[in-house]
């Protein structure tokens, strides 16, 4: 079961294909969501809120993302937070990943950053780790834009 906060939904059918591709034994491919707006999965939020957001507005202009989306992306991030603190969930998403090994196998992990649709980019060779390096630094093991496989 996932930590407080987090939900998991099916993928995009492209990105379940392209992530299949990385990883043939997958019979699921799932989006973790933390709340409506993941951004405190790649980094915790900053204090000031207008700082946090002139953030985002780089990244989604980085990304070429629309004026709307990008103002529909802002709406999702202002939404409450239902997230522990960082230190807390990364170890209760570390606890789920080495449960989930333990008893469906091999997973593939992908960290992306997007405004919630679009197509990944290409993906090169995943990082292997074995559940242990998961547990050993559950703030450090899934990293932005680098797809992970963790086995037992």
């Amino acid at each position: 079961m996932l930590p407080a906060g987090l939900t998991a939904d099916p993928a995009s059918f492209p990105d379940q294909q392209m992530l299949k591709a990385l990883h043939p034994p997958a019979q699921t491919v799932a989006r973790i969501l933390a709340g409506r707006c993941s951004c405190d999965l790649i980094r915790p939020r900053l204090e000031d809120q207008r700082e946090d957001e002139r953030h985002l507005r780089e990244r989604y202009r980085g990304l070429k993302i629309p004026r709307a989306g990008t103002i529909t992306a802002l709406e999702r991030h202002r939404q409450p937070a239902l997230v522990r603190p960082r230190g807390d969930w990364c170890r209760r998403l570390a606890d789920f990943v080495a449960e989930h090994a333990r008893n469906a196998g091999a997973t593939l992990y992908y960290l992306h950053f997007s405004a919630g649709s679009g197509q990944l980019p290409p993906l090169g060779e995943p990082l292997r780790l074995m559940v242990s390096a998961v547990g050993a630094a559950p703030t450090e093991w899934l990293r932005e834009g680098n797809p992970t496989l963790v086995t037992r």
